[in-house]
């Protein structure tokens, strides 16, 4: 066979082309610090890398959401700490206020403090969170949570019931914040009995107390009835001598509630005293159980202070109104309890999945590397390797193009 000078020239040439880019590839591997430059490469190993980094991204969007997740439900419940000992010193005045020997000047300046309680709760209840919206809105959060609507006079809420969410992993959604709905706006508030009305003659006048909360609120709680209106009537009935008799939708109550009647003495009845004035042995004062209602501790607030402004003796009227604004707060703190326990619950659970999703994204990334991260030592001696027989073929090439005839011509 015939061997050119074109022949050796193009294989040589070629040894150099093929050894130049064998060791491209090697600086190229060294840099990118993979093994797998190209699909083609490894097309097994390609994909797996593929999919092990679609999870990586994964895993760092999950931990982004946790970030935020963390950052809001710290906001709410630093927010919520300060309004619960704000409600606690509401209630330590609500208590003092019905002192009987406070004087008109002492009640005005508790009921100074409790309207500067009322305007700190409204500013922490309209908080916002670390994007700037309201807090407590819903889903509404560009909408103010609570505001005074000045046609009622009560402070209303604006925004929805809604509990915006984040994923923190691939089976678990953590909601990021809480409806005022939820945490302010539903508080039962104290039934008290409605104004007594004089059904048939007989009483002057007559007035129904709620002076053992308690009892009163339990005995609400069992006998209000949402299906049948006239259950709600009660009625004292005066028969002769001088008896009475306390009926519910005109029938008698089982066990039947009776006893001796007295003009301008208080019948107890369930945490209620009703007071009648009058001749016995005729007549008949009815009163209705009023239907369940809910508030928030601004209108609460409202209600005390009106109260503590209302000239007169502390009586069983101004009593009741302390005792219902006690209730009232204590069920707003529960609330507020019940929601800063939510929370803890919620980090608690983020905590977790944070720890589980760091050990997941290890393991991951450890995956990916055994799959195509570059052994240095064998790269470093793989370029050395191609280097030097990059020399070699290029000290060839120069040696064999560089003869010719005339040097056999001498």
């Amino acid at each position: 066979m015939r061997v050119t000078f074109n022949t050796k020239f193009n294989q040589g040439l070629d040894g150099i082309l093929n050894t130049q880019q064998r060791l491209l590839r090697a600086q190229d591997q060294m840099i990118k610090q993979t093994k797998i430059l190209t699909p083609a490469d490894d097309p097994s190993g390609s994909a797996k890398v593929l999919g092990v980094g679609q999870n990586l991204s994964q895993l760092d969007q999950y931990e982004q959401n946790s970030i935020a997740v963390k950052n809001n439900l710290g906001v709410e419940e630093t927010v919520l700490t300060s309004v619960r000992e704000a409600m606690d010193r509401a209630r330590v005045l609500s208590l003092a206020s019905g002192n009987g020997s406070y004087s008109a000047a002492e009640r005005e300046a508790v009921a100074q403090e409790i309207e500067g309680i009322q305007q700190q709760l409204l500013d922490l209840m309209n908080s916002r969170n670390v994007e700037g919206g309201y807090l407590f809105s819903g889903f509404q959060d560009g909408v103010k949570a609570f505001s005074l609507d000045p046609s009622t006079g009560k402070y209303v809420f604006n925004g929805d019931d809604g509990q915006k969410s984040l994923q923190v992993s691939p089976g678990v959604t953590l909601p990021v914040n809480d409806s005022g709905k939820v945490v302010f706006d539903n508080v039962q508030v104290s039934p008290v009995p409605s104004p007594p009305v004089i059904a048939l003659p007989g009483p002057v006048s007559a007035s129904v107390d709620v002076v053992n909360p308690d009892i009163f609120n339990s005995f609400y709680v069992n006998n209000y009835d949402k299906i049948t209106p006239a259950n709600n009537t009660f009625s004292v009935e005066l028969t002769a001598p001088s008896n009475y008799q306390i009926t519910r939708g005109g029938s008698p109550l089982v066990p039947p509630v009776t006893g001796a009647y007295t003009s301008g003495q208080p019948i107890n009845f369930n945490g209620l005293d009703i007071v009648i004035n009058g001749p016995a042995g005729a007549g008949q004062v009815d009163f209705d159980l009023p239907a369940p209602e809910k508030t928030n501790i601004l209108n609460t607030l409202s209600e005390l202070m009106v109260a503590l402004r209302t000239p007169g003796p502390v009586d069983v009227a101004f009593q009741a109104s302390v005792s219902k604004a006690v209730g009232e707060i204590d069920a707003a703190s529960t609330s507020v309890a019940s929601a800063r326990s939510a929370i803890g619950g919620r980090i608690n659970v983020m905590d977790s999945i944070n720890g589980s999703n760091a050990d997941l994204e290890i393991l991951a990334t450890q995956y990916q590397a055994d799959i195509a991260e570059v052994d240095f030592a064998k790269v470093i001696a793989e370029l050395t390797k191609e280097e030097t027989a990059l020399q070699a073929v290029q000290t060839t090439f120069s040696s064999i193009t560089n003869t010719s005839l005339f040097d056999y011509i001498r």
